[in-house]
Formats: structure tokens, sequence, C-alpha cells
């Protein structure tokens, strides 16, 4: 989907997302200690509001601009004092990321799926933004949530399970702190089912 038919999506509901943080963000960013952070393709925010709300700096950036703004609001009506720690801009995520290299201690990569050759420059651009010593955090639905899992985009190539993510961050200066396959109980209206999404965490080495 392009920018467009995105800024479409978002125009057509009150919120596409929702307002809490995924679970795996919260599980791995909880327990950090604050600083300096990008999260790229953030959608309405969800994620980035809620690592202002934890103390961090965040700037974060979609190609939707009509996500963009709708990320506005919601900070604006949940952020009080802190609204002055996110700064949200349009942005395409496969590009230099906003804030130039070595700006941040965490970049986050939540849901962006795309085909190959771009969700690797969008990785390797998540790898420059982060200082030596700073983690990039993947999360993404599974390649094979297609056979085994609920829910998620139904084109092969746009998903990616770890070792994929592993081999498009081939020489990258990184090192994999933790690589697999993680369930994420959804409720639907035929009760709980199951996703299979693939986290990624990767450190910037110097």
């Amino acid at each position: 989907m392009d920018a467009k038919a995105w800024d479409e999506r978002y125009a057509a509901h009150e919120l596409v997302w929702s307002v809490e943080p995924n679970r795996f963000v919260a599980e791995i960013i909880g327990p950090l200690t604050p600083g300096h952070a990008v999260d790229l393709a953030a959608g309405e925010g969800r994620n980035a509001i809620w690592m202002v709300e934890q103390g961090w700096v965040v700037t974060a950036s979609d190609y939707s601009q009509v996500a963009v703004e709708r990320m506005r609001s919601l900070a604006a009506d949940r952020l009080g004092d802190d609204l002055s720690r996110l700064t949200a801009v349009v942005a395409d995520a496969t590009q230099t990321t906003p804030g130039g290299p070595a700006a941040y201690d965490l970049a986050l990569l939540c849901y962006l799926q795309l085909p190959a050759d771009e969700w690797r420059r969008a990785l390797r651009s998540a790898v420059e933004a982060v200082r030596p010593g700073g983690l990039v955090v993947v999360i993404g639905h599974a390649g094979r949530n297609l056979a085994e899992g609920w829910g998620g985009p139904s084109e092969r190539d746009v998903l990616y399970d770890p070792e994929e993510v592993l081999d498009r961050a081939d020489g990258l200066p990184v090192t994999t702190l933790q690589s697999g396959i993680r369930e994420r109980p959804v409720p639907t209206d035929d009760g709980e089912r199951v996703a299979l999404d693939t986290v990624v965490v990767l450190r910037r080495e110097g």
C-alpha cells in the first residue's frame, strides 16, 4: 500500500490500531532506561506515545499524513506536559531516518511489512540511526503465520520469519540479542485466536 492508500484507510476509521502498545514492545522496552528513540512507520503512534509516557524522548515517523496528524492529536490528549518529548513527522521508513545518523539509543520497526528489498533498506536506516550500543527492535507478522497463525497480511512477500530478518541484517554492524517466533493472542468474535509474530532485537556495534 502506498501513502495515499494508507491515508484513505486511516481517514475511514476513527482508530485503525489499538491505543495500547504492542505487547512485545512493552515487554522489551519497558525495562530499559529511557533515552532517545525513533519509531519508524509509527502509524497513529500507539507505541511512540506509550514510550513517551515511560520517559523516552521519541521521534515517530509515518508516510501517511493522516496517521501523523492523528498521532499528534492523540498525543495532545494523552501526554500533557510531556507532549514536547514527542516529535511526529511525515517520512518514509526506507529513506534516511529523521534526526540523522547515530542520533538515537533505540529504533523500533513494529509491523512494517514491506517486500524484501524495501524492508532491507528500512532496516539499514534503523541501524544507522542508533548509536553504538543502541538497540534495533523488530516486530512483525511472521511468514509462518500464513499457515500456522491467524490474521495479518496474506502476501508472503511482505512477511518475514526471524531468519529472514537476520539474513537482511547480514553485513550490518549488529549483534543479535533476541530472535524468535512469539505467539500473540487475538480476541475475535469466534473466540481467541493466536497470531505468530517475529521478534528480533539487534544491538548496534561500534
